[in-house]
């Protein structure tokens, strides 16, 4: 596995499209931002469907967005809660660096290295075909993996810190996978918004 360099700018992938910026918001800033959405966001706790199989998700949930933007994968369906000033003053920052308007945010609890999100590309139909997903990490450190859809054998890995941002967009849901693996190493938890265009 390659490990990518954590410094700001465009990752050289191939048939990828991907901007990292270690420090969009500072330690200060992230800190108080994971503390402020852990104890606010309304979380849960859901079941996918995997292979035909459900199980227990390896985290913890919450959809915010605007009315009649509902998001559905691995067989969950998510209708959002209205976005609270503190998201909503996240999402403007984000629009403002990357140009896109946001219809939805997806949060991710990580609650300690046993919590993960498996191999995945975000490539629902309601996110339309070359979608522009953003996501913001606050709290403790993780690993973000990425390999080919056609290669499993070339694998890339980038420590997403916190307060960091890492902007997918092109053709990159249609050629590459990502995941955030186990660790038994990791016993804090960690956040992560996605930010992403719904469509009706």
């Amino acid at each position: 596995m390659i490990e990518l360099p954590a410094n700001s700018g465009d990752l050289d992938l191939p048939n990828a499209s991907i901007l990292y910026i270690p420090e969009f918001f500072t330690p200060v800033e992230a800190s108080q931002l994971y503390t402020q959405l852990k104890a606010e966001c309304a979380w849960r706790n859901d079941r996918i469907q995997v292979f035909g199989k459900w199980y227990d998700q390896p985290r913890l949930t919450a959809l915010y967005g605007e009315e009649g933007r509902s998001y559905t994968y691995s067989g969950i369906a998510m209708h959002p809660l209205p976005f609270t000033p503190l998201l909503q003053t996240i999402k403007s920052k984000v629009e403002a660096v990357s140009q896109v308007h946001f219809s939805s945010c997806l949060l991710n609890y990580y609650r300690d290295g046993a919590d993960s999100n498996g191999w995945h590309a975000d490539d629902e139909p309601e996110l339309g075909s070359n979608p522009v997903i953003v996501s913001l990490s606050l709290g403790v450190p993780r690993y973000f993996h990425l390999r080919p859809k056609k290669n499993h054998k070339d694998t890339y890995k980038l420590l997403l810190n916190p307060g960091s941002l890492l902007l997918m967009g092109g053709e990159t849901q249609h050629h590459w996978q990502h995941q955030i693996p186990k660790s038994k190493r990791i016993v804090k938890g960690r956040i992560n918004l996605t930010f992403r265009r719904i469509l009706p």
